[in-house]
């Protein structure tokens, strides 16, 4: 069969041309034995003549309307109806001729010549059609469609054409679909899914249910988790909208899909609030969530959005990024590149004056917790002085609102990066009771999906290698939003802030990470490797806290909280340092920075009032190495 299906296609139309040459010959004679019972007739050589005249005619007719062009594999509804029109025609011609011949020809014998002809150059063409798809179908992967919808149908259609997946059945939860049959499949139940993929012996399961909510997938995801299929998902309704994605363009779960919390509607006349018309900088524009504010800030009209930055490369990534949208979306908009370090305070009042800021978004930091344990000057460097620097540089500019962005690992932190961001938010609630023209505020929030250094992209490429996952503690916890969600409320927080404002993103449940792990595998299609389980697919390890490492987080240093303009903002109170005793610490601290005193520096730490409670010791790789040749040399 395959060696026939890949013979050239000119031999290919040669055979049709033969086959339809017999089927009108069939039907010629067909007809006139079902009419009268006998072919004496087909003594006299005219009725020969008049079939060799048909024949020729019909066959000149379905090369016209190109049925000798179609490829018969993808053989549709227009082709069939095409070839009924044609075949009709034919029997028209037939009338025609006998007519002009004077030929006797009962009225019956067209209209009976026109069903064998529709049924045999029709049915051929469909039984090859199905030959085709059911050889290509043992080949595939069985799968099945969750969701009968619009969007379900269309990845039905794609599917068939493809040479990966052969779609089996749909489930969907709507009742009145049960046991219907939608574009040829049937429609299932989810209370039969176990069933079916042991029966029809099912490898991957699709999700079609892109305008579903984040708790309702999540309810569908968590029936999936245990049954031994790989799941994977179409795109989300607002990437069909916008014409970003495609329905074919299948992809694992996304990770906000298994922690099922709803994103947050956004508040338009906070969004633009501190951007629309005016001129808005951001600090590490290149970053995680630099980068994803810059995006929804040029979506909210600014009068120029200006891109600081200290690596190259990231810089020109945002720079053409964002260039793009103005260009498609027709923006009037001025994208300004430019290269430097926060920890510069002359170039940043250069910049600000120069473009006359009014919005700063500080998102430039270091937020790795063990590297910054190994590099703990440029941490403090970067993340206490470099937004200690950004701030009196915006004072001097008089910029009006500047907004920093912080991190849950800045409440009772145990390693210096949150030490440092504790730091930084001190620096700016020091600051915000001085007297200047500038509107200071910070939001804290936990972990972003797919930010740089997160676990689910290690995760996902640990499975991709067949494992081990590897996992600090079976008890560690995190606090997760997307990047989207994370920069949107940024921005609206930051146009509520009055002065000295700590605000807090209400970032819902906690998640274990082991549960994420697990999930995670599953929804691949594999079994998680355990005593319980020797002969499952991939191992989950567990390889200890790393440097500084909590195994939870928290939002808030007390109690003392507050709602806000927006329900999932929160504003907190605490408590701070009068600015000339923060000038003085700062002192000491650049001082031992400059000396490379580790020891004087986590002294201060120690005795700022971050609540530093530091897990373990001195993780300084320079220091390290120093005290290494101490040991050995004696100096």
């Amino acid at each position: 069969m395959n060696s026939f299906f890949s013979i050239p296609r000119v031999y290919k139309r040669v055979i049709s041309v033969f086959a339809d040459f017999l089927f009108i010959s069939i039907s010629f004679v067909g007809a006139f034995y079902t009419r009268l019972g006998d072919l004496t007739l087909f003594y006299k050589s005219e009725y020969t003549h008049l079939l060799l005249l048909l024949i020729v005619s019909t066959l000149f007719l379905f090369m016209r309307v190109g049925l000798y062009r179609a490829i018969l594999r993808y053989l549709s509804v227009h082709a069939l109806f095409t070839i009924i029109l044609s075949c009709l025609a034919s029997a028209g011609g037939l009338v025609v001729f006998g007519y002009f011949t004077d030929i006797f020809i009962p009225r019956s014998i067209p209209i009976i010549y026109a069903t064998f002809l529709i049924f045999l150059c029709g049915g051929a063409r469909l039984l090859v059609r199905i030959s085709v798809y059911e050889q290509k179908s043992r080949k595939k992967e069985r799968t099945l469609i969750y969701g009968a919808g619009e969007s379900g149908r269309q990845l039905l259609n794609l599917l068939r054409q493809g040479d990966e997946l052969h779609p089996i059945a749909f489930i969907d939860d709507e009742k009145k679909l049960f046991k219907t049959v939608v574009n040829g499949l049937t429609v299932y139940n989810r209370k039969n899914l176990a069933t079916l993929i042991k029966r029809k012996r099912i490898g991957k399961v699709l999700l079609a249910m892109p305008s579903a909510t984040r708790s309702e997938r999540k309810v569908i995801i968590d029936s999936l988790v245990e049954l031994p299929v790989e799941v994977l998902s179409i795109p989300h309704f607002e990437e069909l909208l916008n014409g970003t994605a495609t329905v074919d363009q299948l992809r694992d779960v996304p990770i906000e899909d298994l922690l099922g919390r709803d994103a947050v509607a956004t508040k338009p006349e906070l969004l633009g609030k501190n951007i629309k018309n005016k001129v808005v900088m951001v600090t590490g524009a290149g970053g995680s969530i630099g980068s994803e504010l810059c995006r929804q800030i040029l979506q909210q009209n600014p009068h120029s959005l200006v891109l600081f930055e200290l690596s190259e490369f990231a810089l020109y990534q945002i720079e053409k990024e964002l260039s793009e949208m103005v260009t498609n979306q027709q923006l009037n908009v001025e994208i300004v590149p430019l290269l430097g370090s926060v920890q510069r305070q002359h170039r940043l009042e250069m910049v600000l004056k120069s473009f006359k800021v009014q919005t700063l978004y500080h998102a430039a930091a270091y937020k790795h917790v063990p590297l910054v344990e190994y590099n703990v000057v440029e941490g403090i460097r970067n993340n206490v002085f470099g937004t200690y620097y950004t701030a009196l540089a915006a004072i001097e500019a008089e910029v009006e609102s500047f907004v920093l962005i912080s991190t849950d690992k800045a409440v009772r932190p145990t390693n210096v990066m949150g030490t440092t961001k504790r730091m930084a938010e001190l620096a700016l609630q020091s600051l915000a009771t001085e007297k200047h023209n500038t509107r200071f505020c910070m939001v804290r929030f936990g972990n972003v999906l797919g930010s740089s250094g997160s676990v689910i992209p290690l995760f996902k490429s640990q499975i991709a290698a067949q494992g081990p996952v590897t996992i600090t503690h079976p008890d560690i916890t995190r606090y997760f939003m997307t990047i989207p969600e994370a920069a949107g409320l940024v921005i609206q927080a930051g146009a509520m802030g009055k002065g000295g404002d700590v605000f807090v993103l209400d970032m819902g449940e906690s998640v274990r990470i082991v549960d994420l792990a697990t999930n995670l595998i599953k929804l691949s299609g594999l079994e998680v490797k355990s005593e319980d389980n020797p002969l499952g697919d991939i191992e989950i390890k567990f390889t200890g806290l790393r440097p500084g490492e909590k195994l939870f987080e928290e939002l808030l240093i007390g109690d003392d909280v507050m709602d806000s303009e927006h329900e999932r903002i929160m504003r907190a109170n605490e408590s701070y340092l009068p600015y000339v005793e923060y000038k003085q610490i700062l002192a000491s601290l650049d001082a031992a920075c400059h000396l490379f005193d580790h020891e004087a520096i986590r002294e201060i730490l120690l005795a700022v009032p971050a609540g530093f409670n530091p897990t373990d010791g001195i993780g300084d790789l320079v220091w390290k190495a120093n005290q290494k040749d101490l040991d050995i040399y004696g100096r």
